[in-house]
């Protein structure tokens, strides 16, 4: 094989043309470059939000630089909803090859500072709602036989917070996150295990602290921890993520891939 066929071969390899792809939670700050990425790489993108008129804001963004997406409400935190999604799904955006559990919801913050109710809240659809969007997309991959999962997690839970990095702001790492991110770990090494006999990829991308503009301090202390020396950038995840999601990785489930500057290294 030539050279430049060898090329072409690999690129095709990585491209999503003719792949339909669910981004939940596709409006934030790792959600709409997550979406637009995926486009890029030419798959029709169908983004979700609890807010309908932001997800069909963004999609018509989208849209305007020539790229294939559909701007869909879903609510994770609400089951029936959940099951109102997945019955139009087909009708709005035909088979779904890639699933990206992005979404997150977020209340409550340290230990002391949490209650009940935040717990609850941030569980209904980190927890109860990741497990049932999961279960009825994937049936329909199931059925032909061929799809990928990808579920977005982050370096805590891997390792446990870095609270000294916080110091002299007003920010902190909520108790939620660590729980359900390390339970997005175990739960994608579940569905690795019950999916792949019948077709269905499923592993998790982990990435590190995400730059946006945060408070000076905590960004110096970032830096001076993470070896590569930086916050993480949007499109430093792109590559990782476009290869989760392509035949690229048509040997790779139940994987846990830390893109992370090397925090977890140490």
């Amino acid at each position: 094989m030539l050279s430049s066929e060898r090329g072409h071969a690999m690129s095709e390899m990585f491209s999503l043309r003719g792949k339909t792809v669910v981004v939940t939670g596709a409006v934030g700050h790792y959600g709409l470059p997550f979406a637009r990425g995926l486009a890029e790489a030419g798959a029709r993108v169908v983004l979700t939000s609890r807010e309908a008129d932001r997800a069909a804001t963004a999609a018509q963004e989208l849209l305007d630089a020539g790229f294939d997406a559909i701007g869909m409400a879903l609510d994770l935190g609400d089951p029936r909803a959940i099951e109102r999604f997945c019955d139009e799904l087909p009708h709005r955006a035909g088979k779904v090859d890639v699933l990206v559990n992005n979404a997150v919801h977020r209340a409550g913050g340290t230990l002391s500072e949490t209650s009940v109710e935040d717990w609850a809240a941030t569980t209904a659809v980190n927890s109860t709602g990741l497990f049932y969007i999961t279960k009825l997309v994937s049936e329909g991959m199931v059925e032909r036989g061929r799809g990928s999962i990808i579920n977005i997690g982050s370096i805590y839970g891997i390792v446990a917070p870095n609270f000294s990095i916080y110091e002299g702001t007003e920010m902190t790492m909520p108790a939620f996150y660590s729980f359900d991110k390390a339970g997005m770990i175990g739960f994608t090494r579940y569905l690795a295990a019950w999916l792949g006999p019948r077709g269905v990829r499923v592993n998790c991308l982990c990435p590190g602290g995400l730059f946006a503009a945060q408070e000076l301090p905590f960004v110096q202390a970032y830096e001076r921890t993470v070896p590569l020396g930086r916050l993480a950038r949007a499109e430093d995840v792109l590559g990782a993520l476009v290869f989760l999601a392509s035949d690229a990785s048509e040997y790779v489930t139940g994987v846990t891939l830390p893109v992370d500057g090397g925090w977890t290294a140490r």
